[in-house]
Parts: structure tokens; C-alpha cells; sequence
């Protein structure tokens, strides 16, 4: 006999909670999703990973534990898709149909996949094929292009001319090079043209071009402040006047010999030059200051020579190779030729301005620019008079480049369709793995088909019982007769042909307990082990007609309750009304065999808790029970209170709420939420329904106060909330 059951962090038990038992009979009660099926499911299959911090204490091998809930059902009744209100019995008949169904079902899935796959393949080998095809009709431009009439590279597609096929797959055999070739199409057509007929003559190389005079660029006399005689009596005016050059230049507008003492200044136009002080000016330019300016003037006539004799461009123009790199030389050559004339401007300035410092640019780095490239010209040179000596080297050179520049730039073609193909060449592999894979499965299948087919057993008996269970139970209007092999179906009457089209789910529950009640009795070959039974039925009337609940509650009392052919008996329910009618009325007889039990839920999970016969109510009683504790998760607390007003006033009051709620008192907005959710009619349209998970306690409860004060019933809900 089990005397404890320890439920821990599985599902809402959220904490352990233990139910102790010394009692053959346990009554368990809690409303719908306080965790009933957890425990029940957990005395089914112990065993299960999630279990791990779940037991049971008293249970030994010499017990067996039968459970009955909706694993129960759905592992012992099957009704096959295609054959409604057709269904068998027994978990190895259902085992069986079931994994014969469902390899029917998965053959048919299998073969749909398997032509989807064979159709996918299909498209695939056409795709990459007309993929292929356009690779090709692309890369044959190359023929059009290059061969036939005058044109001179069509030596390079020999023996590649024939066919799509063959230019396709040489052109896709290359390497692609590492970078753009250096030379195009044009240039190898020029190499070609180079080296025939007419044009197969030498060149000559240009010559660098020199500048001599690169040395004064760097003179230091270009830095100097050239001024004159220091011990001059005017050098300390000049100074002040801080221009010699402008004094330098004034003495050219005055007579070499003057004619009167005070002559006319060519500055101010007054009578203030004198003889003296003209020879004073003038013996301020010294000699020193004399040489310095003759040397800029030397300088100055070197630099122009130089310049005048730089070669004109047209002098490299002339050159067969010098249009390849026309467009740097002339860049370069100007920058030099720029570079030049703004020092010769510089150097003119200094001899107009000794005082002044300045910075010629150096010419060196923009001329070694300008040779490097008439270098790469001579290069060319020297190249072409290399090749023709050597023509026939030269040709392959020009094929192998010419395939070089074809590769390049119709790389994104065969690179697109490489990438295609090997994308392809994947997915076609793995499409025929898989048709060959569904091949093998749909064989598996077959296979299980064939070996369930002799594993089911015949159930006539308990069929046979449980027709006579349903008399009992006072249903006469249906009962179950074969239907083919393993197959059964419920019938009206005597008229076989009136067939239900589909079992509601209180019709399989009927026929389902009628069937665990013959496995419990033993006519299951399984079940005859000489095994103590322990019996767990949860919740047996959750989908059944109230007309039935009477009598399934009286067979449960003969079966089990009332027998002494079970070990122990453990009874879950939502409903306090049928738990009330499982307990026994005799005090004493109650108090020896039976034991009470609830489950509460709330936000710190559920728990089991031992009760008194005392404290069963009617559920009108339970609701206001749940809204009154605060700990309750607000879903449950919110139906609750929709519970109770639809109960009260729909049922016991027979009152219209739809006018309640217009109430200047209800409108509130903080009563919106609590009068949108009383207000969704459970049984209207869908859009009106929401989940709450979180809600203001006190705005519901004051709102549900309000209810039944705006009626007139406050004196009833101050006594049920007390």
C-alpha cells in the first residue's frame, strides 16, 4: 500500500508537497489545472526523466499500479481518421492500429516526399542544364568576336572552333589569373602586327632626357638677404625705409650727373636730392652687392639655356611604342617641364628683389618621374626588337595572354557557373540520397504493416461486458458491436447501418472506463499476475452528461470503493458535487477507510492538503473561497468572480446584467479591465477573450464588490466574503 507520494518541481508543484496515507480509500479534490493529471501521470509511469525529484513510499514489486486518465484513453481507444465512429480496444489492439496507421499515413507521406524529391530533382538537372547552356552560348561570343574575316587573334582558338562544348569546357579548365593582364586585347593585336609583314622592323630607344643646371636649385645665395654697404652714412635710413630694392630701382630715374644741387626726387617729387646724397645711395650698392646680383644673372641665362634645350614631346611622339604610355608622359612632362619654369620665375624675382629669400623647387623628383617613363617605352622598344627574332615565342606568348585576358574577364560567367554546378552537384546528390532513403523507409514500412497485422488480439469478451456495463449504467440507446477484424462501432438499436459518425468525448470516456474496469477485473491476459492492485482514476466525469454522473459514481462505489478486491484506491475530481457522493456517510466506516484530500494552487504553486469531511462545499462556495485569498494566480481569481456572478445572477436570481455595467459607478477606468473581461460571454465571439495574467486585486475585488451593491445584494456578498 502506498503511504506517501513527494511531488517536487514538476509542472505547478513548484515546491514539495507530500500526501501521507494510511487509508485504503483517498478522495483528492482541486479544481481544474491545480495539477491533478500531474499526479496521476506520475503514478502511471514513475520512471519518466521529469520525475527525478518525485516518490513513492510503500509501493513493492508485489504491487501494480493501474491508472486511469487521459493517457489512459488515449492509449487504449482508437478511432482510425479515415473511419469514423469506427475504433478499437485494448492498448495492444490500439498499439497495434495505431503504428499500422501510422505507417499507412507515413507511406503516404513518404511517398508524396519521395515524388516531390524525384520532381525537385527533375527541375534541378533542368536548371543547372539551361544554366549550362547560357555559360556556353556567353562564353562563345569569344569565337564570334575573334575569328573569321581580317581578324589576327583567331590563330588562338584553334582546334576550339567546332563546338560550344569544347570552347566551353577549355575556357572553364583555366586557372583564372591572380590579376588583371597587364596588356589588352588591342596591345596583343599590335604584338601581333608588330612582328608582320611590313611592320616587322626595330625601333629606336628614346633618349632620357637631362638637366645640367639641377645644381643651382640648391644655391644658397637664393636664401640670402642681398643688401648693401652697412658703413654707409644712408644704410641706416635705407633700414628704416626697409626696402633697398626699392631704393635700388629709384636710382634709375635719376640724371647721372645732376645739374643743380637740389634735384627733383623721383618718389616725392620734391627739390631734395642732392649730389651728395647720391653718391651716397649709390656707393650703398657696393661691389659685393654688384657680384651677388651678377651671379643670379649668371644663374638665370644657365637655367633658361637648360630649359630651351629640354626635347619637345613631339620628339618622343614619334616612337611606334610611345602611345601606350602617351597620357603619363604628357602628365609627367608637364609636371617637369612646371616645375622648371616656375624656378626660372623664382630666380627672375631674386634678381628683381636680392632681398627677398626664396626656394627653388627641386627638379630631380619630378624628372626621374618623366624618365621612368620613357624607361617603360624603351622596355616596349626593346621588347618589340626582341620579338623579331623570336615570332613564334612571341605568338605563344600572345595566345597564352590572350586565353588569359578571355579568363579574366568572363570570370563572372564561369565563376557563376561553377558556383551553380557545385551548389547543384550538392543538392543532387543529396536529392538521390534521399529517394533512396524514402525507398528504404517506404519498404520499413510495409514491413511494419505486415508485422502488426499479427500482433492484435481479440477483445470479444470485454466487449461483451461492457455492453452489459452500459445497460447498468442505463444507457440503451447505443452499444458496440463488431465491426471487422479488431474493429468495433456503436450502434442505435437494431438498425447497424445507423452508425455514430464521430464518439463525443463522454461517449469514449463511458466505454473507456467500462474497459479499464474489465483490465482491473482481469480479463486481460496482461493484467492476471496475482499482483495487489492499486487503482488511481482521475477525474472520471470531466466531459460527461450530468444524467450520468449518478451512475458512473454508484460503479465506481460497487467496484471499487465498496471491494475488497483492490489493494488501494486513490479518486481525483474537480467537482465538489461528485466528491462529495464518493464519500462514505458512515461516520465510522469513513473514518477507518477513507481519506480526504485538496489541492490548492496558487502563485507559489500547488500543494496537498489534508481535509476534514466538514469543510466540503457546493463550487458556489469554492469560488468566493479562491477570491478571497489574494495568493491565487489571477486568471483563476478573475473566472472565479465570472463564476459566481454568472451562477448568482443568471441562475439563482434569473437577472439581466447588461445594464449593470453602464452604471455611472462601474464606469471607472479602473473598473475597465474587470468589466471588459466579466462582460467577454464566454460563449460569444473569440475577439472578446483575454489571457490575465496580471491584474489589480483590489480594482477587481472593489468592482465585483460593486456588482452586487449596484443590485441590491450587498448584504450577500459581505457574508460570502467574509
Amino acid at each position: 500500500m502506498i503511504s506517501k507520494i513527494s511531488l517536487n518541481k514538476i509542472a505547478c508543484y513548484k515546491n514539495l508537497t507530500v500526501l501521507e496515507t494510511d487509508k485504503k480509500v483517498n478522495l483528492v479534490y482541486g479544481l481544474n489545472g491545480t495539477g491533478k493529471s500531474t499526479l496521476s501521470n506520475f503514478l502511471h509511469n514513475q520512471s519518466e526523466v521529469k520525475y527525478k525529484d518525485c516518490s513513492i513510499d510503500g509501493l513493492e514489486n508485489h504491487h501494480e499500479i493501474l491508472v486511469y486518465n487521459q493517457t489512459f484513453i488515449q492509449d487504449n481507444f482508437f478511432e482510425p481518421e479515415n473511419l469514423k465512429g469506427i475504433f478499437t480496444l485494448s492498448k495492444s489492439n490500439k498499439d497495434a492500429e495505431t503504428k499500422i496507421a501510422n505507417a499507412q499515413k507515413e507511406i503516404t507521406k513518404l511517398e508524396a516526399e519521395k515524388i516531390a524529391k524525384s520532381n525537385e530533382l527533375e527541375t534541378e538537372k533542368t536548371a543547372i542544364n539551361q544554366k549550362q547552356e547560357t555559360a556556353k552560348n556567353t562564353i562563345w561570343s569569344i569565337k564570334t568576336d575573334y575569328s573569321g574575316g581580317d581578324r589576327v587573334l583567331e590563330f588562338c582558338l584553334k582546334n576550339l572552333m567546332g563546338s560550344k562544348d569544347s570552347l566551353f569546357s577549355h575556357i572553364v579548365s583555366l586557372t583564372k589569373p591572380t590579376a588583371k593582364p597587364a596588356k589588352s586585347i588591342d596591345d596583343l593585336k599590335n604584338d601581333l602586327q608588330s612582328i608582320s609583314g611590313d611592320n616587322a622592323q626595330k625601333y629606336t630607344e628614346l633618349p632620357l632626357i637631362t638637366f645640367a643646371p639641377q645644381y643651382i636649385e640648391t644655391e644658397a645665395l637664393f636664401n640670402k638677404q642681398i643688401v648693401g654697404n652697412e658703413n654707409s652714412t644712408v644704410s641706416q635710413l635705407i633700414k628704416e625705409l626697409g626696402n633697398s630694392d626699392w631704393v635700388k630701382s629709384g636710382l634709375e630715374y635719376l640724371p647721372q650727373e645732376p645739374k643743380q644741387e637740389n634735384e627733383t626726387c623721383p618718389f616725392c617729387q620734391e627739390q631734395t636730392i642732392s649730389n651728395t646724397l647720391v653718391e651716397n645711395i649709390k656707393n650703398y650698392f657696393d661691389a659685393s652687392y654688384e657680384a651677388d646680383i651678377n651671379s643670379l644673372k649668371t644663374f638665370l641665362e644657365k637655367y633658361t639655356e637648360a630649359i630651351q634645350s629640354i626635347p619637345s614631346q613631339s620628339t618622343f611622339e614619334a616612337n611606334p611604342k610611345f602611345e601606350t604610355h602617351k597620357k603619363d608622359f604628357e602628365i609627367k612632362y608637364n609636371a617637369f617641364v612646371k616645375v622648371v619654369e616656375s624656378n626660372k620665375k623664382l630666380i627672375e624675382d631674386k634678381i628683381k628683389t636680392p632681398s627677398v629669400s626664396v626656394t627653388l623647387t627641386n627638379s630631380a623628383v619630378s624628372l626621374q618621374a618623366l624618365n621612368e617613363i620613357i624607361q617603360k617605352i624603351n622596355t616596349l622598344v626593346a621588347d618589340h626588337n626582341k620579338n623579331i627574332a623570336q615570332t613564334e615565342t612571341v605568338k605563344s606568348n600572345i595566345k597564352n595572354t590572350f586565353w588569359e585576358i578571355m579568363r579574366w574577364d568572363y570570370d563572372q560567367t564561369i565563376n557563376s557557373f561553377n558556383s551553380d554546378n557545385a551548389t547543384s552537384k550538392i543538392r543532387t546528390g543529396s536529392l538521390e540520397s534521399s529517394i533512396k532513403d524514402f525507398s528504404k523507409k517506404i519498404d520499413e514500412q510495409n514491413t511494419i504493416i505486415s508485422e502488426q497485422q499479427k500482433q492484435t488480439v481479440n477483445i470479444e469478451e470485454a466487449v461483451t461486458n461492457i455492453n452489459n456495463g452500459l445497460i447498468d449504467l442505463g444507457i440503451t440507446d447505443f452499444k458496440i458491436k463488431k465491426h471487422s477484424e479488431n474493429l468495433y462501432k456503436i450502434v442505435r438499436g437494431e438498425n447497424e447501418e445507423k452508425i455514430f459518425r464521430s464518439l463525443s468525448e463522454g461517449e469514449k470516456m463511458i466505454i473507456s472506463f467500462l474497459y479499464f474496469i474489465e483490465l482491473c477485473r482481469g480479463k486481460k491476459e496482461a493484467t492476471e499476475t496475482g499482483k495487489k492492485k492499486i487503482i488511481v482514476i482521475d477525474d472520471p466525469i470531466s466531459s460527461l452528461s450530468h444524467i450520468y454522473v449518478f451512475n458512473v459514481g454508484r460503479l465506481i462505489h460497487s467496484e471499487f470503493l465498496r471491494s475488497d478486491k483492490y489493494e488501494q484506491i486513490f479518486l481525483l475530481t474537480h467537482s465538489l458535487y461528485f466528491f462529495y457522493e464518493m464519500t462514505d456517510t458512515n461516520k465510522e466506516r469513513r473514518k477507518e477507510q477513507q481519506k480526504l484530500f485538496r489541492i490548492r494552487k496558487n502563485t507559489t504553486g500547488s500543494a496537498i492538503i489534508e481535509m476534514s469531511y466538514e469543510e466540503i462545499q457546493n463550487d458556489y462556495h469554492s469560488y468566493w473561497f479562491v477570491v478571497k485569498d489574494n495568493q491565487q494566480s489571477p486568471a483563476l481569481i478573475a473566472n472565479c468572480m465570472r463564476n459566481i456572478i454568472e451562477y448568482f445572477f443568471n441562475f439563482v436570481e434569473k437577472k439581466d446584467l447588461n445594464n449593470v455595467f453602464q452604471k455611472p459607478a462601474m464606469l471607472e477606468n479602473r473598473f475597465q479591465a474587470f468589466n471588459r473581461y466579466i462582460n467577454r460571454e464566454s460563449h460569444s465571439l473569440g475577439q472578446n477573450i483575454f489571457d490575465i495574467k496580471e491584474f489589480d486585486y483590489t480594482d477587481f475585488k472593489d468592482a465585483f464588490a460593486l456588482v452586487f451593491k449596484e443590485n441590491g445584494y450587498a448584504e450577500h456578498y459581505n457574508k460570502m466574503i467574509k
